[in-house]
C-alpha cells in the first residue's frame, strides 16, 4: 500500500498509484471520457495502461485523491521539457474528481499537490489544457491562478494521418 499524504481537507489523503491500481485508472479515464462526451474515444486498456505507467519505461506517474479511504479523484501527470526555460515542467494530462464531490476542495488539493511537486523538482511550470465548453472548469482554473495560453494553438496529427506522415521517413 502506497503512503498516504495527509492534506487540509479532513478524510482527505493523496496517493501516488501502484500497479495494482491499473483497474482503478481506466475506471476514471472513462469517468472523465464519459465528462467530456468523449467515451467512444477511449482505447486504452489495463495493458496499455500497466506498460505505460509501470513498465520499463515509465512515461506517466499518477495519483488518487481519496476521501474517508474511498478513491473520489485523480490525476494523471507526465514531464515535458521547455527549452525556453531549460527546465522540465509538470503536464496535467487528467485531472478529474467525483461529480458529488466537486466544489469541496479536491480538485484544488490535487493541483496545489503538484505544484508543490512541480518545485521539489525543480520544475518551471505546471500546466495542462481544458476544453472551450467546460466553464466550470475553466472557472475553477482561474481561481487557482491559472492564466490562458490563447496565443496557442493546438496541433495535433493522429490515426491515417499519423500513418501517413510516418511513412514519408
Amino acid at each position: 500500500m502506497s503512503r498516504r499524504i495527509s492534506t487540509r481537507i479532513p478524510k482527505l489523503t493523496l496517493r501516488f498509484a501502484e500497479e495494482a491500481d491499473v483497474p482503478l485508472i481506466l475506471a476514471f479515464v472513462k469517468k472523465l471520457a464519459e465528462y467530456e462526451k468523449r467515451l467512444p474515444e477511449v482505447v486504452a486498456d489495463e495493458t496499455t495502461l500497466r506498460e505505460s505507467l509501470f513498465g520499463r519505461r515509465q512515461v506517466a506517474e499518477v495519483i488518487f485523491a481519496d476521501y474517508n479511504h474511498e478513491p473520489v479523484g485523480f490525476a494523471l501527470f507526465f514531464h515535458n521539457f521547455s527549452t525556453f526555460l531549460g527546465r522540465i515542467g509538470i503536464y496535467v494530462e487528467d485531472i478529474y474528481v467525483e461529480p458529488e464531490l466537486r466544489g469541496k476542495g479536491i480538485g484544488r488539493t490535487m493541483l496545489a499537490y503538484l505544484a508543490r511537486l512541480a518545485e521539489e523538482r525543480q520544475c518551471g511550470r505546471l500546466e495542462w489544457w481544458v476544453l472551450d465548453w467546460n466553464e466550470a472548469a475553466i472557472d475553477f482554473y482561474k481561481k487557482v491562478g491559472a492564466v490562458p495560453q490563447d496565443e496557442w494553438t493546438t496541433y495535433r496529427v493522429s490515426g491515417d494521418a499519423l500513418s501517413r506522415l510516418a511513412q514519408e521517413f
